[in-house]
């Protein structure tokens, strides 16, 4: 097997320290391969990367509309957040809309990203809960749309095990993941996510074509399409939502608006829609690094999205980016190789 590149270098002094192996690819949504560096025909696990097709059946099915969930709560659907107050607040709050509390998640329970979060509720005698877990605001959308589908019988009861492969969510997410992307689950690597709903393996080239269709609606049923775009204008409207103070989604959408949707996952993956180019995007560094993933989406939005001259050295910090000691002295840096 032919080894990725490198697609990003670190650099201490001038000599190359690291560097970080890896794939990508850009497919517009008629599946055409625009660019590519790898190998992006190989499946990998997308985790989290993929929580805006998720999200997508709270949308469609109507739960959205059935719970009256506004933007803020759709945007945190599609989430890996801080844990921060106001994420716990809005997933609390899209529970409370389908009539049920923080015991029918199934995310399990870790401590807020923030360390300023986790010491105010160490001092506060405060131990995390479920809706700390940075994928309660997707579970919440995952609660709601189980509250749906349950119509006349006990909610608690069919919520029960919603996290299982064969469970009526899980089919339901899994169908939309198929759809957009065009890969079919069945044949596919499955295992368990970090919030133990089911992941399966897919291909780059699949992932980025799944992207593109969401971002321009092309290739999707009308009530998926209609879904895509709502819940791209939400997190628009709320990229707070999406990942919190300090973290690169929110800062890059918070800059540059509906013309860049893009959403980390675990071990190195990044997947990005972007609607006005109508172009989708799907990343993974080898050696499951978020720090060299970032550099690689903040080089490929420079590449494939139109900026302005403050907005490029906006993003251009994040494609070549300074390394600071402890005493605040740049050491190296951390660069954009391909």
């Amino acid at each position: 097997m032919t080894a990725n590149p490198t697609l990003v270098e670190a650099l201490r002094g001038s000599a190359v320290e690291s560097a970080h192996r890896g794939a990508w690819a850009v497919v517009d949504a008629d599946g055409d391969l625009v660019a590519s560096a790898g190998d992006i025909d190989r499946p990998i696990f997308p985790r989290s990367a993929v929580k805006l097709l998720q999200a997508l059946p709270l949308v469609d099915s109507g739960a959205a509309e059935r719970y009256g969930l506004n933007a803020e709560q759709l945007a945190i659907a599609c989430a890996s957040h801080n844990g921060e107050p106001r994420h716990v607040a809005v997933a609390a709050a899209m529970l409370a809309a389908a009539g049920v509390d923080e015991a029918a998640l199934e995310c399990g329970a870790h401590w807020p990203y923030r360390d300023v979060v986790q010491r105010e509720m160490a001092a506060a005698g405060q131990l995390p809960g479920a809706l700390h877990n940075n994928c309660s605001g997707k579970h919440a959308g995952f609660v709601c749309l189980g509250c749906l589908l349950a119509g006349d019988n006990d909610k608690r009861a069919f919520l029960s095990g919603y996290v299982k492969p064969e469970h009526p969510v899980m089919r339901e997410v899994s169908d939309a993941i198929e759809a957009t992307t065009g890969w079919r689950l069945a044949d596919a690597p499955r295992g368990t996510d970090g919030c133990s709903i089911p992941t399966y393996a897919v291909p780059l080239r699949q992932l980025a074509l799944g992207f593109a269709r969401t971002a321009t609606g092309i290739g999707l049923r009308e009530g998926r399409a209609r879904a895509a775009k709502r819940l791209m204008a939400a997190v628009a409207e709320h990229p707070f939502m999406v990942g919190g103070s300090g973290r690169f989604d929110t800062r890059v959408m918070e800059r540059l608006g509906e013309r860049v949707f893009c959403k980390v996952g675990a071990e190195g993956v990044y997947c990005a829609a972007f609607p006005k180019s109508g172009l989708g995007v799907a990343v993974k560094m080898d050696d499951g690094g978020t720090r060299a993933c970032e550099v690689v989406m903040a080089a490929l939005i420079q590449r494939f999205v139109r900026l302005d001259a403050a907005e490029h050295g906006f993003v251009q910090a994040f494609a070549d980016q300074p390394l600071v000691n402890w005493n605040g002295i740049e050491v190296g840096r951390l660069r954009w190789a391909a």
